[in-house]
C-alpha cells in the first residue's frame, strides 16, 4: 500500500487506526473550520473531510490520506468543541435528558481518488445535574472533544443507550473508513 497519512491531529483518532494494525503518519492541516450559512451539519463535517484531505494530498500527492471531521447536531444545530467551562455547560444543557445526533465525515483520498461518506450515530444522554455537569468538567475530559465529552471516558456514566457506530463517536467510524480505504486503493 501507497505511504499512508491520517491528516488529523485527534489522539483518539490515531488510537483508532492504531487498533487495526495499520501503519501512518500523522500530519494535521490547518484549514478553515467556519459553518457556512444555512449549512446542515452532515454538509459541513463532509465539506471539513473533504478539505482537509485535499489539503494533506496537495503537500503529499504519493500518499493515501485519510481525514475526518465530528460535530453533534441538536435541533438542527451544529455543537462543535467548547470554548469555556460555561459553554460546555450550555452544550450539556441542550445535550441533557435527550438524543443527538454524532456525525463524522470521513474522507480517504489518493492522486486518482477521493471518496467520502457521512457517519451518523444516535446518542442518548441521561438528564444531567449542575452536580454531574461540575463534576465532568473537573475531570478535564471535556476540553477539546466535540459536543464536550469523550464517550470513551468518564461521560460513558451519562450515556444509557447509542444507536449506530460506537467508534463514530469516538471520532473516526472504522469500518466506514476501512472499506472507503479498500475503495479507493482497489483503483491502483
Amino acid at each position: 500500500m501507497a505511504r499512508l497519512i491520517l491528516a488529523s491531529s485527534s489522539p483518539r483518532r490515531r488510537e483508532l487506526l492504531l487498533q487495526l494494525g495499520l501503519q501512518f503518519e500523522v500530519f494535521s492541516p490547518e484549514i478553515d473550520e467556519s459553518i457556512l450559512e444555512g449549512e446542515l451539519a452532515s454538509e459541513y463535517v463532509a465539506r471539513l473531510a473533504q478539505a482537509k484531505a485535499q489539503a494533506v494530498l496537495g503537500r503529499f500527492p504519493d500518499a493515501t490520506v485519510i481525514a475526518a471531521d465530528t460535530s453533534l447536531s441538536v435541533d438542527d444545530e451544529i455543537i462543535g468543541k467548547p470554548e469555556s467551562k460555561a459553554h460546555a455547560f450550555s452544550i450539556w444543557q441542550k445535550l441533557s435528558g435527550r438524543c443527538h445526533d454524532v456525525l463524522t465525515g470521513v474522507c480517504v483520498a489518493n492522486a486518482e481518488r477521493i471518496l467520502y461518506q457521512v457517519v451518523q450515530t444516535q446518542v442518548e444522554f441521561q438528564p444531567l445535574t449542575p452536580n454531574d455537569m461540575e463534576s465532568y468538567w473537573a475531570t478535564g475530559e471535556p476540553v477539546g472533544k466535540a459536543g464536550a465529552y469523550a464517550i470513551q471516558g468518564q461521560a460513558a456514566q451519562y450515556i444509557p443507550r447509542i444507536v449506530g457506530s460506537y467508534t463514530n463517536v469516538v471520532g473516526l467510524p472504522l469500518h466506514e473508513t476501512i472499506k472507503l480505504l479498500k475503495a479507493v486503493n482497489a483503483s491502483n
